[in-house]
């Protein structure tokens, strides 16, 4: 086993299922101690537990919701507490809320700010407090910050879009002090919310994908994993595609 992130503490924002999930995972393969928050289904959150202690890691999920800026912090404050401290920043919580323009609603717009942009930022500046140089932060972005070839996406790619200029401008603020921070813009990805069996995951792969499938979670888990680690510490204010060709 490659413990690249050995005796690492690492906090994933959205983490009991789907991307989060096999990004917790192998996070405690490569021997990060990981903990993770997730909004509902606790059911969930014990396996994703259980499967990352099972490879002798310490991990603790922490009911939180992204919207509410004040668990955001109390999560990441948990964290170090009962870590011992915070190396890696997983961003990867978000919400996608599709609709026509005309008819999508303030608060709509509002929750998908607060989740997919506001908690980004309320979790780094809380992070950092604790970070020391050699720091990782990764912000879960989506491919349709690039591209959105399809009507009722634009609140939710327009904050993706938002992760690339904060991440560029965050990269100048932790620079000199030796943290990086990145962006992974992921493409489809078959998780229980966007099966890629579905009716809109056969449009998505005949119509715009070059490879001819959906990614997997542990996929994208592996390219995060490398972000994290130490062979990654030349890499800052990037934002990176795994999208399969989408936006080629």
């Amino acid at each position: 086993m490659n413990l690249t992130l050995q005796n690492k503490r690492a906090l994933v924002a959205g983490g009991s299922r789907g991307i989060g999930a096999a990004i917790v995972k192998r996070l405690a393969r490569e021997g990060a101690h990981v903990a993770f928050t997730y909004v509902s289904k606790p059911d969930m959150a014990n396996e994703t537990v259980k499967a990352a202690r099972a490879l002798g890691v310490k991990t603790l999920a922490i009911q939180a919701d992204s919207a509410d800026a004040k668990a955001v912090v109390a999560a990441v404050e948990r964290t170090v507490a009962e870590l011992g401290g915070i190396d890696i920043l997983i961003n990867n919580a978000g919400i996608a809320k599709l609709g026509p323009i005309g008819a999508f609603s303030l608060e709509d717009f509002d929750h998908t700010v607060a989740i997919n942009v506001r908690a980004v930022f309320v979790a780094t500046q809380a992070a950092i407090k604790h970070m020391k140089e050699g720091g990782r932060i990764i912000n879960i972005g989506s491919c349709n910050a690039e591209r959105m070839p399809f009507a009722g996406g634009a609140i939710y790619a327009m904050s993706k879009a938002a992760l690339v200029g904060l991440v560029k401008g965050l990269a100048r603020d932790l620079g000199p002090r030796g943290i990086t921070i990145n962006n992974v813009q992921p493409g489809p990805v078959d998780t229980d919310l966007n099966p890629k069996d579905s009716e809109f995951a056969s449009m998505l792969i005949n119509q715009f994908m070059a490879l001819k499938r959906y990614a997997t979670g542990d996929e994208v888990a592996a390219f995060v994993a490398f972000l994290a680690g130490p062979e990654a510490g030349y890499i800052t204010g990037a934002n990176l595609m795994i999208d399969g060709g989408f936006s080629a």
